[in-house]
């Protein structure tokens, strides 16, 4: 072991037992392990109790770990004996920098404490975001320069990005899926694949699952734009082909997702899911044109839905309603919810089927259906349609 090592590892144990440890960060990586550039760790309280938190910052990716206090002292110690010259750590009582010459030779020097308390670990547990804005993905695509700051432009993304980890994360971790170690997960109409990536890279390198996505959609140049990304970030088990939603055959995802499938595109990815018996499906439908021209509205409504705006908001609510309980006759559970507020995107519903183990009787829904539909005078539903048709055979 280099000299001075000991006693710098020995001062990050005692901080973490005093509890005054804020931080500790390792720099002027010299080693074989190529891109990578540093690693940042701080304490996190997980379900299994402290633990530290490790992420693993390169120019390609991040990666984020969690280890006991034992194991990761002795990996903070290869660490430093294997590549990094640089320890830094930060503790209310006063901060402590090893550094190392390329020789060999090291130097410990101490200073006043730049953080006067350590942080509380809830607090700390919310600051670490589910999305890394220095992720080399989101430069790629445009949502971040080349310093990992966000885009004036690309903000409302930004947050749409972030909404959606966490709205994943949380429907995984109370589902059936929460202790599967791997997952399979089909994303139809990924587009530029903002989320897709984000997903991927938060399943797999911050929670270490053995995830594999697949992204769905019909532009040639988008999938060829996001294979090449996935390809240059070492993303494995991500990639994108060309095709229609309803021409696809789906083999089983845990997850199934979809968002901003135009009108009844929501649907096919819906009735795909439901066949594919997914875990999860999500929608953020879009476009809500096929139930508008359906309706006739009750007396009562007759001079609220003359107004175009009402009848759009309307069609809307009928459309996701019936979805939801189409779902749910077929054996899932739902919530239909705002995704990101209205002032970042125009469509912000956000459809989540969990399947259920014990499905509840269909027929209560049935008729909610008939009741709605007969109400409004709707005389069809794209995903009803296509439900009916593969019970009749």
């Amino acid at each position: 072991m280099i000299e001075h090592l000991e006693t710098f590892i020995s001062e990050i144990a005692n901080s973490i037992k005093k509890g005054s440890f804020v931080k500790l960060s390792l720099a002027n990586y010299k080693g074989s392990e190529p891109h990578l550039q540093k690693i940042l760790i701080r304490l996190v309280e997980t379900k299994k109790g402290v633990r530290l938190y490790f992420l693993y910052r390169s120019e390609t990716r991040d990666v984020a770990k969690n280890y006991d206090f034992d194991l990761g002292l002795g990996l903070i110690a290869e660490a430093l004996d294997d590549g990094f010259r640089s320890g830094h750590l930060f503790t209310s009582e006063g901060d402590l920098q090893l550094d190392i010459s390329h020789k060999g030779k090291t130097r410990l020097n101490r200073a006043k404490p730049v953080f006067k308390q350590a942080p509380s670990l809830g607090h700390d547990r919310e600051k670490i975001a589910l999305v890394d804005s220095n992720s080399f993905y989101l430069k790629a695509l445009g949502i971040t320069d080349d310093t990992g700051r966000v885009k004036d432009k690309q903000q409302d993304k930004w947050r749409q990005i972030n909404k959606f980890v966490e709205v994943v994360a949380n429907l995984v971790a109370k589902s059936e899926l929460k202790d599967k170690k791997s997952l399979s997960i089909v994303d139809m109409g990924s587009g530029k694949g903002y989320l897709t990536f984000a997903a991927y890279d938060h399943f797999r390198n911050s929670l270490g699952l053995d995830v594999t996505i697949t992204g769905i959609d019909v532009k040639n140049d988008l999938v060829d734009l996001c294979n090449g990304v996935a390809k240059a970030c070492d993303f494995d088990g991500l990639s994108f082909v060309v095709g229609k939603i309803g021409d696809l055959n789906v083999a089983a995802p845990d997850i199934l997702i979809a968002l901003h499938a135009c009108n009844t595109a929501t649907d096919e990815a819906l009735f795909k899911g439901i066949s594919a018996n997914a875990s999860l499906i999500i929608a953020a439908p879009c476009c809500h044109q096929e139930i508008r021209p359906q309706i006739t509205p009750p007396a009562m409504f007759k001079d609220v839905l003359k107004h175009g705006v009402m009848l759009e908001r309307c069609a809307e609510m009928i459309t996701d309603g019936l979805r939801s309980l189409l779902l749910e006759r077929s054996g899932y559970s739902t919530k239909l919810f705002e995704f990101v507020n209205t002032e970042h995107t125009p469509k912000n519903n956000m459809l989540a089927a969990t399947r259920l183990v014990e499905p509840k009787s269909p027929e209560r829904f049935q008729r909610q259906i008939d009741d709605i539909k007969e109400l409004y005078g709707i005389d069809h539903q794209h995903l009803e349609s296509l439900l009916d048709t593969k019970i009749a055979v």
